[in-house]
């Protein structure tokens, strides 16, 4: 079936939509991600022209210490769900060998009724990008080995209903908090939690990627923030998103959540 393309190329991008409001694709030709702020889409992000990163765009993109030089941007129409898209093309580069960075992924289930809708987009996509000269293999020297496939690019963690009962403390980068993880996409923030008043800020004097991430949050929220201190209990999507409210991230959150015993929530969780 033959796929009809409306193409637009300048030297800042290239931009390809599909007839019939079938979405479309962006090629950034640097790596501005204010490109991704407000744009509800999945992101391929490329160094040498080889995808290192893949993710959606929302409160859990944290791509800010990734050394790329060109954004992919996927707006896939209505009718396509973007977390299904996103683990499709995660398994998809996964398969290929390719080494991928800060994969948000944990449940990678995909509904029986929507599987086949959204492998058909996906297909359409590989081969338009294939097409424009975007694979998802690592290129290899001819007399270079095969790239050994990794078990999983990124730690993963698990979810039980035990770990739901268990209260964890942050004690980090000027905040305090109780935090639990209650529900499967929902992290607890407790009443009188501490935050983080400046956000750091990058050698130039402007905000980093996380930082905006993380005034939007509080933005989100702050009908519930007081001085820097929640008056309420707050619902959060994950343990980075606990990380950017409380103190604009920058560092590992699985590794500063702790129960009493000083346990962090990622040896609780950690998937073997």
């Amino acid at each position: 079936m033959d796929t009809k393309l409306s193409v637009v190329i300048n030297e800042k991008k290239t931009s390809i939509q599909f007839d019939n409001h079938h979405g479309g694709i962006t090629i950034f030709n640097n790596n501005d991600t204010k490109n991704l702020l407000d744009e509800a889409c999945i992101y391929f992000l490329l160094k040498n022209n080889t995808i290192i990163d893949i993710g959606k765009t929302g409160l859990t993109a944290l791509f800010e210490d990734s050394d790329f030089q060109k954004i992919i941007v996927i707006t896939p129409p209505w009718d396509i769900e973007l977390d299904y898209l996103e683990i499709l093309f995660i398994e998809e580069a996964e398969k290929n060998g390719l080494s991928l960075k800060n994969i948000q992924q944990e449940n990678r289930n995909i509904p029986a009724n929507s599987l086949k809708n959204v492998t058909k987009y996906k297909e359409l996509l590989l081969l338009v990008l294939e097409t424009f000269g975007y694979h998802f293999f690592q290129k290899q020297e001819p007399t270079a080995p095969p790239a050994a496939k990794p078990k999983h690019a990124k730690a993963r963690h698990k979810w039980s209903k035990e770990i739901s009962q268990i209260e964890f403390f942050i004690d980090s980068r000027e905040s305090k908090a109780t935090v639990l993880w209650h529900k499967r996409n929902e992290m607890l923030l407790k009443a009188g939690a501490t935050m983080m008043k400046e956000p750091p800020l990058n050698k130039d004097g402007s905000l980093g990627f996380s930082a905006r991430f993380g005034e939007k949050i509080r933005e989100d929220h702050k009908d519930k923030i007081k001085n820097f201190v929640t008056t309420e209990d707050l619902i959060l999507k994950s343990v980075n998103e606990v990380g950017l409210f409380l103190y604009f991230g920058g560092t590992n959150s699985w590794l500063e959540l702790k129960d009493a015993d000083g346990k962090s929530i990622d040896a609780w969780t950690i998937v073997e």
